[in-house]
Parts: structure tokens; C-alpha cells; sequence
């Protein structure tokens, strides 16, 4: 892990509150999917907790950019992310985090809640760069339809490749989108979308009320602890 000056080139907006921030760093960050880095806006004082935050990478270490999304607020951190324009430094400490897919993995489930889609993004994108035949279904659920980040990306991939499954769950109103599936991932759920829970590893990310509610149906499917790995997003 290191400190790397990294250049912004794009910002792309995924929903109405949700943007993605492409940047080209001062030199490559080996990093591996599923792990973040932080943005450090306060310099003189890196204890800042307000100014400086963790954020996944939502990009494949393959691509020649780096990236990282967030759910703006009226945070003061989201206000300095609004107020970055094209070409603008700033500085990142990563990598950073344990909770990652290094292609060893056949099989894997998601269950994934909100912005906890980050990370997910990055692995599935390595997949489909590296050409893997790692098996994935991934039930990812939101509030709404239009609170699906990465919806297109997503569908583009399960399209190419065979072996990514999604599913797109919303939990507080029926679904324009009809290939939606309106309530919550729950047992029931998660037993018919992914019968052989038991053969996957399987990676929870969101909040942590919601990661220790997934947990729970895993382990109760008969999922062992040492194969489900998780990360709880607090303050996004």
C-alpha cells in the first residue's frame, strides 16, 4: 500500500445519485478485485474522517484506468467529489483490503445490497477480461428500479458470458422493469436462485445490518463460515 497521485479523466453518472470516477494514476496500483482504496483530501490530517474515505475500485485491475464509485450525499467528502473537474489531482492510499477473488474460485454468489455493488463490479469485469470460467450468480438488491447502479454493464455481461447470472431484487415498490423480482433476498429466495449456495464462495456485501442478515441465510443453507466472505460499507 502507498500514496499515488492519480489524475481524474471522467466522471459517469450510474443513477441519479450515484457516480463513477474514473482516474488515470501517476503509476500503476497493482490492485486485486474486490479490494479499496482511500481518497485523502485532508493531507494535514490524515485522522479526518469526514474528508478522507474508503471507497472500492468498480473497475477490473485489467483496464488502464482506475475507478471508484460512490452514492453522493451532502456529505462534505461527496461535495469535494462534486467540485473535482476533468484533469484534477488527487491523492489515493491503496490498495487496500482482504476480501478479494483472485481467479481460484470455480464457483461464487453475491449477495450484494445497494452500493455494496462496487467491488462486485470489479470482479465480474476480471472475469470477462480475463476470459475466467469462473461460474457467478449474483442477486443484487436495491429500493427501486431506478436505484440500480451498473445495470447496463451488468446486463451486457450475462449476455457474453454464459456463466454470469443476475438478479435484480427491488424492496420498496413493485418493479417497472418486470424482469425485476419485487421483495427481499431471503431464504427462500436465495435457495431458488442459487441452489448449490453450498459449492460457492460466497461474497456479501452492504450494509451491515444487511451483510449479518445474509449471513445468516447462508449459514442456515448449510454454508460453512470459512467460505463466506464479507464487507460492511458504513457511511457511503
Amino acid at each position: 500500500m502507498e500514496e499515488i497521485k492519480a489524475r481524474l479523466l471522467e466522471v459517469i453518472e450510474r443513477t441519479s445519485t450515484i457516480k463513477s470516477f474514473r482516474l488515470a494514476p501517476e503509476k500503476r496500483i497493482d490492485f486485486i478485485p474486490g479490494q479499496f482504496l482511500q481518497v485523502i483530501f485532508d493531507q494535514a490530517d490524515r485522522n479526518n474522517k469526514e474528508l478522507n474515505k474508503y471507497l472500492s475500485f468498480s473497475s477490473s485491475p485489467a483496464k488502464g484506468y482506475i475507478e471508484f464509485s460512490k452514492r453522493l450525499s451532502g456529505s462534505f467528502f461527496s461535495q469535494r467529489l462534486k467540485e473535482l473537474k476533468i484533469n484534477n489531482e488527487i491523492l489515493l492510499k491503496a490498495p487496500l483490503g482482504q476480501c478479494i477473488f483472485k481467479g481460484e474460485y470455480t464457483k461464487i454468489g453475491f449477495l450484494i445490497g445497494g452500493i455494496g455493488i462496487t467491488p462486485v463490479m470489479s470482479i465480474i469485469e476480471y472475469i470477462n477480461d480475463k476470459k475466467l470460467s469462473t461460474d457467478v450468480v449474483l442477486l443484487y438488491s436495491n429500493r427501486s428500479d431506478n436505484d440500480i447502479a451498473f445495470k447496463p454493464e451488468l446486463d451486457h455481461w450475462q449476455s457474453v458470458n454464459k456463466n454470469v447470472k443476475v438478479y435484480y431484487i427491488v424492496t420498496e415498490c413493485e418493479p417497472i422493469d418486470k424482469s425485476c423480482i419485487f421483495g427481499h433476498i431471503d431464504k427462500a429466495l436465495v435457495s431458488a436462485k442459487i441452489a448449490d449456495l453450498k459449492e460457492r464462495m460466497v461474497f456479501i456485501f452492504g450494509s451491515p445490518k444487511m451483510v449479518e442478515a445474509m449471513k445468516e441465510i447462508c449459514l442456515g443453507l448449510g454454508c460453512k463460515q470459512e467460505e463466506i466472505k464479507t464487507e460492511s460499507f458504513i457511511g457511503y
